[in-house]
């Protein structure tokens, strides 16, 4: 299996030859066609995410809808994106472009299995990239569609292959000189060992690590938006995402009231058939998953924590779960809690808002309800993130650059700087 995978990266050299020789506006065809399939064909591949990893269908609708409208933003900005940007100097003319590097490999995870491929690809493809993708070995049909997806016939080469690879060999696909860059979306292992054998061999790298979100409600919030918005952005895909608003804070004020509306609509959420376009609810993708969070939830209560709701496991299946009087010192505060399990812990004033939003190891992004948003503006440069969402979850939007710091990696997708991460950005001078 690695052998026919070295042979794809060495294929793949040949045709990025080909694919950066085209003009924009034949890439652009292509990628019009890949979105075309993904219009034609939503349902068939919405049905593909929720079988592998048990995503509720309505939502996988929606992650496959999403990667569309990322097509269309990028066509309509690409040529913007990528004109050369003159530069005042002391020379007659100088000036940047942006030139592709050459066959990428993007390590990628389960949880949003298309998303996660295509806020890379497309802007890579754009650029005149090519990608070998070693996708997560639990969402194979995901996987294998994507592939599909990505074969344009009308080029008669490659500009994407789906490597079916196990972890260990993910360091002799780096190591291949065709390999000019890595990108990795998933756990924070899997980042320090990418961003070690990208080191070793000089390729560039990016890195979309775990995160510890913290979801702040302040006394003067809109008390119903905060809830509705707060259930969403912790119990969306079963929690499993990496923005998830994992650690609630909340102000005492306000706690009692913000506590009872917020589990009544936890309770609430629909479970069933992940089938059934009005379950909102459903398994996590495998059940070792729901069992590690089974354990840390049982710590936490035997550490003090109170549960509220849920807490009980059945298979894959773990009940949405609410858990109050939790402190900065419990399993479920200091780590990721990627499961359907909402930590609630009180906050007396804004200053310790802040400095338990940053006593964290994550970095990805914060969310703070308020109804004072000239405050939180001003506050925002002392929040240590890669992102301050004011009255809105944090979400992945194709018009905003997106990524973390500290242990949730570094990098940037999205946006225009999703094209700079894995561009040549090559200087011209003319004297």
């Amino acid at each position: 299996m690695l052998d026919k995978a070295l042979t794809s990266v060495s294929k793949l050299e040949s045709a990025y030859l080909a694919w950066k020789a085209l003009p924009l506006a034949s890439r652009k065809q292509t990628i019009t066609r890949i979105q075309e399939k993904l219009l034609a064909h939503t349902e068939e591949y919405a049905s593909a995410i929720t079988t592998d990893m048990n995503k509720p269908l309505a939502q996988s609708i929606a992650e496959v809808k999403k990667c569309a409208t990322l097509c269309s933003y990028y066509l309509n900005h690409i040529d913007e994106f990528l004109r050369p940007q003159p530069l005042q100097s002391n020379w007659s003319e100088s000036y940047v472009r942006l030139d592709p590097l050459g066959v990428l490999l993007a390590v990628m995870p389960w949880n949003f299995p298309f998303w996660q491929v295509f806020r890379v690809a497309i802007p890579n493809l754009l650029l005149g990239n090519v990608l070998a993708v070693k996708h997560a070995s639990n969402v194979p049909t995901a996987a294998a569609l994507l592939d599909e997806i990505f074969q344009d016939e009308t080029l008669g080469f490659p500009i994407y292959k789906n490597l079916p690879l196990a972890s260990q060999h993910v360091e002799a696909i780096i190591a291949h000189p065709a390999i000019k860059g890595v990108t990795l979306t998933g756990s924070e292992p899997a980042g320090r060992s990418v961003a070690q054998c990208a080191g070793k061999y000089l390729k560039k790298s990016v890195l979309e690590l775990g995160g510890s979100a913290a979801f702040i409600i302040c006394e003067d919030a809109d008390l119903n938006k905060a809830v509705a918005t707060a259930v969403n952005a912790r119990m969306q895909n079963a929690g499993q995402s990496c923005i998830a608003g994992k650690r609630i804070l909340v102000q005492q004020s306000i706690a009692k009231a913000f506590i009872a509306a917020f589990t009544e609509k936890v309770k609430a959420l629909k479970q069933g058939d992940k089938y059934d376009l009005t379950t909102e609810i459903g398994a996590m993708a495998r059940e070792d998953l729901a069992i590690e969070i089974e354990e840390m939830v049982a710590q936490s209560l035997s550490e003090g924590a109170t549960l509220l709701c849920g807490g009980k496991r059945t298979g894959a299946f773990y009940e949405p779960t609410v858990l109050t009087d939790v402190t900065p010192t419990m399993r479920v505060f200091k780590e990721e809690t990627f499961g359907p399990v909402a930590v609630i812990t009180t906050f007396q004033d804004f200053e310790e808002a802040i400095a338990l939003s940053n006593q964290s190891d994550f970095g990805l992004g914060v969310t703070i309800f308020s109804q004072n948003v000239a405050f939180i503006k001003s506050q925002a440069p002392r929040f240590d993130e890669g992102a301050v969402y004011i009255n809105e979850m944090l979400i992945s939007d194709p018009h905003l650059p997106f990524g973390g710091i500290k242990n949730s990696g570094y990098g940037r997708e999205l946006s225009h700087f999703g094209v700079l991460e894995f561009a040549n950005i090559k200087t011209v001078v003319v004297k």
